[in-house]
């Protein structure tokens, strides 16, 4: 990685933890939905994911996630939702976990 792609890193990153799960009321990167933030061809990817497939914000929140990212580049952006792996609790950022209750993590 070249330090030009770790600052786009950083600052997609910076960018969406403005984006809150309403339901959750933390943001997708403490919550570990970001799998991963790239840049392919000059865009800027972002690979997300949702705690369920029938997630109530299933369509809102990649908009959200999105929007941030054009907030933030001037560069094209895209998101896409991916599946695999299957997000589970323990992608939670320790921080995130002490505020959902879920005590202290390694």
């Amino acid at each position: 990685m070249t330090t030009d792609e770790g600052r786009v890193i950083e600052r997609a990153s910076a960018a969406l933890r403005f984006v809150v799960d309403p339901e959750l009321g933390l943001d997708i990167v403490e919550l570990g939905l970001v799998y991963d933030i790239r840049v392919d061809d000059g865009v800027v990817v972002a690979e997300m994911t949702l705690t369920t497939p029938g997630c109530p914000v299933s369509e809102s929140l990649p908009a959200e996630a999105r929007a941030a990212l054009a907030g933030a580049f001037q560069s094209p952006v895209r998101v896409d939702v991916v599946w695999d792996p299957p997000w589970t609790p323990e992608r939670i950022s320790p921080a995130a976990a002490m505020a959902l209750g879920f005590g202290a993590r390694s």
